[in-house]
């Protein structure tokens, strides 16, 4: 009986391939074939939307802003007190956002419109914002209270200055909320920090803006209170369309000096200009088609399975890609919208600060989900290829040794935490890797790949860093880490040889030769299909006598006892003559046989390879026999090399009978 060939919604979950090898094979690799355009789609997708003068524009405005020096020296990364702020904003700052002379001091003629190295467009104006602390919110120690009359805590959103100070009027002197400014938090590198705070908006020019700086710094904006400033502006390039929106950071802890950070997100807000955007589009549509259709897909395995589904991780994998993608659509057209209404309204009020931070971020976590997805989407091909053998050699020796791998984690992580714990409280205080716990461990892992600095750690306690060092390296790196490439190793042995000794499974190469045949036969079959008997009957109209038969048949290359036996076959009344009934009765026998003829070669077909995985089995068997008797000492035995080749030939010879007896079944006359 032939495979039934997999619906169009079939995979190996909805189908019952669990009797059936082949079907199984041949719904994964059919299965495999649709998941390589999807993964070629999603591909083009995922790549159509980034470009490689992403990093050029973020290092063109990171040399700009974060590397130039002013006159003062001060660049942006080497800002260590509120007065180096302030020399860098007036010098650095201002000469990279406003562009209004070429090289030679001739005017651009941009009207008050600044263009960043001649190519950037600034969009709006630039905004500085701060957040202040409440003064005595901390508490000062008894024995200090009369010579430190303030206090101010470090950074906590609960302890936010929210009264008004210094001028009064404007928006520098005033506080504002979160939602008052449309803010959003940030992550620094000493605290999270709220969307709310007292800003300024900068000028158009660099005259009107020199002008607010320098009343913010005689009004002292900047004071003991302040904890962080951000200083946010936005970029478009029009030659590769892409917005480059900045974030400069500088943070003031509770500890005095300034720690300068910064942001520099380039992302592509506007999708669709070129032709190359617009098949990047077609790209989108085919990708929610495959999405609706995987959908259905596992909704009906699901149907079928219920909770059984959920335990296979593959199935989990296909749900997370899905989710995701569902969100990476909706987000498309969510941002798509939003840009276009955000441009609007800055065309409308050139002077007011673009806020682009909220979309910049928010592409930004889509380009991330989107590396994500591609990530899980590739890993999923070992889902499709697991069928074979030599693939399922990953999957089987990690699935083998998990539950001994977790058991030597647990004691490779107590002895790696409690080096970690010691490090951070013998270099936390001097050593910068070893500042807090978390950079500890990532300290230890990169000990672990040889990237460390031992002078560090050596200044930092001269007697018990060496034996830090050095007992950590023999324990962990000589010791625990070869224990687990030693469990994994091991596995991988037993694993390798079990596979090794398996040889009935269909394997691909098989479907492959059988699909082969299978095409190879059709097409001969339809080469042969008119015989040359039927020639001769169409060669004639009406009653055929035998001498019109007999000499079109001769010119064939037949002999003459060869026509006389076929005619006489049909001729049932003796005339010499093949009249209509006779005629329909002998093309209905030739199709007769043609089917019988084609139904056993499809069963030989199947035969051989029956035949095939005999023979693999009886030379297994053979050998194993071979092993056994050695081992039980039939070797040491008079004689016993020959009752071992009697045995391999009685097995032979059976396989030999069981081959012609299935043979002499289908061809009588030919065997």
């Amino acid at each position: 009986s032939m495979t039934p060939s997999p619906c169009l919604w079939g995979t190996t979950l909805t189908e019952n391939t669990s009797g059936d090898r082949e079907l199984f094979v041949r719904t994964t690799l059919r299965e495999l074939v649709v998941y390589l355009v999807f993964l070629v789609d999603i591909c083009l997708l995922t790549y159509g939307m980034t470009s490689s003068s992403t990093y050029y524009y973020t290092k063109a405005m990171t040399d700009l802003f974060i590397n130039a020096a002013g006159e003062s020296g001060v660049k942006f990364q080497s800002i260590g007190t509120m007065a180096d702020f302030w020399d860098y904003t007036q010098g650095p700052l201002l000469d990279g956002l406003y562009w209004t002379r070429w090289y030679n001091n001739q005017s651009m003629e941009t009207g008050d419109q600044s263009f960043i190295y001649y190519e950037n467009m600034l969009l709006g104006v630039p905004r500085m914002r701060q957040i202040k602390m409440k003064n005595n919110s901390c508490k000062v120690h008894q024995d200090f209270q009369e010579e430190i009359s303030g206090c101010f805590d470090v950074y906590n959103e609960k302890k936010e200055e929210d009264l008004n100070f210094g001028l009064i009027n404007g928006t520098a002197w005033t506080y504002h909320t979160e939602k008052e400014i449309k803010g959003s938090s940030h992550w620094g590198l000493l605290t999270t920090y709220s969307g709310a705070g007292y800003y300024q908006d900068l000028g158009r020019t660099k005259d009107e803006s020199q002008v607010i700086l320098k009343e913010l710094i005689s009004n002292l904006w900047l004071d003991r209170g302040t904890r962080v400033v951000f200083i946010d502006f936005s970029t478009y390039n029009a030659n590769i369309n892409m917005f480059c929106v900045i974030r400069l950071v500088v943070e003031f802890p509770a500890t005095g000096g300034a720690i300068p950070s910064y942001q520099i997100r380039t992302v592509r807000l506007i999708r669709y200009i070129t032709t190359w955007d617009f098949f990047i589009l077609g790209c989108e549509m085919v990708f929610c088609l495959f999405i609706l259709y995987y959908m259905v897909e596992e909704i009906l395995e699901l149907r079928i399975h219920k909770f059984s589904y959920f335990g296979s991780i593959w199935n989990i994998l296909d749900i997370v890609v899905i989710l995701l993608a569902v969100v990476a659509i909706v987000f498309n057209i969510f941002r798509t919208v939003k840009v276009d209404k955000l441009l609007g309204h800055l065309l409308e009020n050139p002077d007011i600060y673009a806020d682009f931070e909220f979309l910049a971020f928010w592409q930004t976590q889509y380009n991330n989900m989107n590396a994500v997805n591609l990530f899980f989407a590739w890993i999923k091909i070992f889902k499709y290829i697991s069928f074979n053998k030599t693939m399922t050699q990953l999957s089987s020796t990690l699935g083998r040794c998990a539950k001994d791998i977790a058991g030597f984690a647990i004691m490779f992580f107590i002895v790696f935490f409690a080096y970690a714990q010691l490090g951070y409280l013998l270099f936390g205080t001097e050593v910068e890797s070893f500042s807090t716990f978390v950079k500890c461990i990532f300290t230890q892992f990169r000990i672990i790949l040889g990237d460390f600095d031992y002078d560090a750690i050596d200044r930092a306690n001269r007697v018990l860093g060496p034996i830090y060092f050095v007992t950590y390296v023999f324990f962990v790196f000589f010791v625990l880490l070869n224990m687990f490439l030693a469990i994994i190793n091991d596995t991988y042995s037993e694993v390798k040889e079990e596979l090794s000794s398996q040889t009935d499974e269909l394997q691909i190469t098989d479907i492959i030769k059988q699909s082969y045949m299978k095409t190879f036969t059709k097409l001969k079959l339809k080469k042969e299909k008119i015989s040359d008997v039927e020639k001769a009957l169409r060669s004639g109209s009406g009653e055929i006598e035998f001498k019109d038969f007999r000499e079109t048949l001769k010119e064939m290359g037949h002999a003459d006892h060869e026509i006389s036996a076929a005619f006489s076959q049909f001729d049932r009344d003796g005339n010499q003559i093949l009249d209509e009934d006779e005629q329909e009765r002998m093309k209905k026998e030739l199709e007769e046989k043609r089917v019988c003829n084609r139904n056993r070669l499809k069963t030989v077909l199947l035969l051989s390879r029956h035949v095939l995985h005999l023979e693999s089995s009886v030379s297994n068997i053979s050998s194993r026999l071979a092993l056994i008797m050695e081992k039980i000492g039939l070797e040491d035995l008079p004689g016993s090399s020959n009752v071992n080749m009697e045995i391999i030939l009685i097995i032979t010879c059976l396989t030999h009978i069981f081959i012609n007896l299935n043979l002499n079944t289908l061809f009588p006359f030919s065997y």
